[in-house]
């Protein structure tokens, strides 16, 4: 693990956190770490924890904790200590390979199911919800994730579908039953219906549109969903799908495959992928699809470090290798991460974009 990876995982922690609403404050666009200076603890420190407190209006140690839980059993990382005021000291693993290797083969293996749990397995939920296309559209996809966890139940409204819902792949299964308690959600601006939504932004930008913010925070459903560049999520998420499918194809082009024969230095992207089952669960436990929606942000960003840094494909006069077959192995682990999560959240994964 380099400097370079390893500001990127402790950049992804503090994502992490500020997204689980664990830590409150801004994320910095970068995590300074430095060797250990004499006398000092570990291989690398950082001090992104006293950075965050003020911010945060917490202690640095309580910060840094925060950081060590969601960093600990990162491939590549030993152990984490805090020390000083809030300093994060980390130890290197130079024996983690085999931990990356093993989450990217049981991608592989598992394909779209990949995450899928027994978090839920024995309950039996009612989700009953307005007749408003966003509480529609949420109680629908927290129903898949539940289900994808072991979960039964079905859906109810208060009234009768509205018949557009369908083209939102939105189903419901009675209506005028009793009230059963779900996250709420704010409804979208007055007149702002399902047919409108369609015809304005289409079927996979309205779902991801009242998909992502958190229940409680107003969903923006404007024209920005449909930008065609890296700064709108949806389009990062699904460009990184069709990007990690593309290097498939082209390597099959060049007459090579995919395999994890070494390590591949990417702890964002392992550590990522590592949390992919305890994101869903989470996401099914609290009725919160946006923690999946911004998981597979994360992921995206993590493939195209990779992408970047560690190209999956030969440049120039280079054959193909070993460390081009795990490489590809790795990014095609994350597409099928990012379409086993858009599934989930009624959302297609084109090959192309």
């Amino acid at each position: 693990m380099t400097p370079a990876d390893l500001s990127r995982t402790v950049l992804h922690a503090v994502r992490r956190a500020v997204d689980e609403d664990a830590l409150r404050a801004p994320v910095p666009a970068r995590v300074r770490v430095e060797r250990t200076r004499p006398g000092g603890s570990g291989d690398y420190a950082c001090a992104v924890a006293l950075q965050l407190a003020g911010p945060a209006a917490l202690p640095a140690r309580e910060v840094a904790a925060l950081l060590r839980d969601r960093v600990a059993g990162t491939p590549g990382i030993g152990g984490v200590e805090i020390t000083g005021p809030g300093f994060l000291n980390f130890t290197l693993d130079a024996s983690a390979g085999a931990t990356g290797s093993a989450c990217v083969r049981q991608v592989l293996e598992q394909g779209l199911r990949y995450g899928w749990g027994a978090e839920c397995a024995g309950q039996v939920h009612q989700l009953h919800h307005r007749r408003e296309v966003r509480a529609a559209v949420v109680a629908g996809t927290v129903m898949e994730l539940l289900r994808a966890q072991g979960a039964l139940g079905r859906t109810t409204c208060e009234e009768a579908a509205d018949p557009d819902w369908a083209r939102l792949g939105v189903t419901v299964d009675a209506h005028g039953q009793p009230a059963v308690p779900l996250v709420q959600t704010r409804p979208v601006p007055a007149g702002a219906t399902a047919a409108e939504l369609l015809e304005r932004l289409g079927a996979d930008a309205t779902r991801w549109g009242l998909l992502r913010p958190a229940g409680h925070d107003r969903a923006d459903m404007g024209e920005a969903l449909l930008v065609q560049g890296e700064t709108n999520p949806l389009f990062l998420v699904r460009y990184a799908h069709a990007r990690a499918r593309a290097l498939s194809r082209e390597a099959a082009r060049l007459g090579f495959t995919s395999g994890y024969d070494q390590d591949v230095d990417a702890p964002a992207l392992h550590a990522a992928l590592a949390d992919h089952p305890g994101v869903l669960a989470s996401a099914a436990r609290h009725q919160a699809p946006d923690r999946l929606a911004r998981h597979l942000e994360t992921v995206a960003r993590a493939f195209f470090d990779l992408h970047d840094t560690c190209p999956p494909l030969p440049v120039g006069d280079e054959k193909p290798s070993a460390a081009h077959r795990s490489r590809l192995a790795l990014a095609e682990a994350a597409g099928t991460v990012l379409a086993g999560g858009l599934s989930l959240l009624g959302i297609s994964a084109p090959e192309h974009l």
